[in-house]
């Protein structure tokens, strides 16, 4: 019979060690493969909940009585399955809160023949995991904006937005005796021009507005605004593509005032599609006309007029930085995920 010696004794000390080792390494593989598949499983997840979230609160937005404005819509079984790689998932929750104006759709896992919101694992199994809960929420909100940027320093009076839904019509920055039959609001809602200029945030195009407070300074519309280049240009590059622009404005119901020294109140801020303007005498970017459909001859703003040419319309819009509140029947509804 061998005799065993000390080298023996090593060797089998470092076997066991590298057993131990191996299964050391396999548990780190469980976790590095495993983890990433359930990573990329909750993406899926999240985009599908993300998405027939938006589309119900869409839905909503636009109208409380749509049959997809309910916590039982198909919408959301399509949508989250259409998100995913297989093609399937599984609506773990639908929530609506019609008063609150939010939904919260919760996506699971769902795997052939397993338990819903379930994934099966792999690595980890030697570990005793055989499966893992996967589901991912999202919160929709929808409503009128209250307070958030306008992207151009403008605001309009509601008399111009009030039963003007498509209708083209011309929104003047400065001329005379526009709008003048507009009398909505305790001080008539309308200055010299029938429309104005905002103060601008210091090196910004736009301004921020706060519709609680109720006020804004105005300008008086004549000069084109300084740090607007890059915006005017990206209207035209996007117009002569085939693309609609939509500007959310600030509207005003009272005013108090003249020119730079007019005060807005504001209400709430509403949908517009531009389709041409002039802010400054000369050519691009501040001055544009969209050619398709043409504008008419009688809307074309000339010297010494500014302006913005467009129509007003019933919009769902999905801009980020808003403050919502309740739905007002004169704006814009936007719809955002909850942070």
């Amino acid at each position: 019979m061998r005799r065993l010696t000390k080298h023996d004794g090593e060797r089998g000390a470092v076997s066991v060690l590298v057993a131990l080792l191996l299964v050391v390494l396999l548990g780190f593989g469980a976790i590095a493969v495993d983890v990433g598949m359930l990573y990329a499983e909750r993406t899926q997840l999240r985009n599908g909940a993300d998405a027939a979230a938006l589309a119900i609160a869409q839905k909503c937005a636009k109208s409380a009585n749509d049959p997809d404005c309910s916590d039982t819509s198909t919408l959301a079984a399509t949508l989250t399955n259409s998100n995913a790689n297989d093609g399937r998932s599984n609506i773990k929750s639908t929530s609506l809160d019609k008063a609150a104006r939010t939904v919260t759709v919760t996506a699971g896992a769902q795997e052939k023949g397993r338990t819903p919101n379930e994934v099966s694992l792999f690595f980890a199994r030697v570990l005793g995991m055989n499966s893992a809960e996967v589901n991912a929420p999202s919160t929709v909100v929808w409503g009128s904006p209250e307070k958030g940027t306008t992207p151009f320093p403008i605001t309009v009076s509601i008399c111009q937005v009030r039963n003007s839904t498509n209708i083209m019509q011309l929104l003047q920055l400065h001329g005379k005796n526009a709008n003048v039959d507009c009398n909505y609001g305790p001080s008539g809602a309308f200055v010299e021009g029938g429309f104005g200029g905002l103060k601008q945030d210091p090196g910004q195009c736009g301004a921020f507005i706060d519709v609680a407070k109720s006020t804004a300074g105005g300008d008086t519309g004549n000069n084109a605004p300084p740090n607007c280049e890059a915006t005017l240009n990206g209207w035209a590059a996007d117009m002569n593509a085939g693309k609609d622009v939509f500007v959310l404005l600030p509207i005003f119901n009272s005013v108090t005032g003249t020119g730079t020294n007019a005060i807005y109140g504001l209400t709430t801020f509403a949908a517009f599609k531009v389709a041409g303007w002039k802010v400054g005498s000369s050519g691009l970017p501040y001055t544009f006309r969209n050619r398709t459909p043409d504008v008419p001859a009688s809307l074309e703003c000339k010297e010494p007029c500014r302006g913005i040419i467009g129509t007003f319309v019933e919009y769902v819009s999905l801009a980020n930085g808003y403050t919502l509140g309740p739905i007002n029947p004169d704006g814009a509804t936007v719809v955002a995920l909850s942070k």
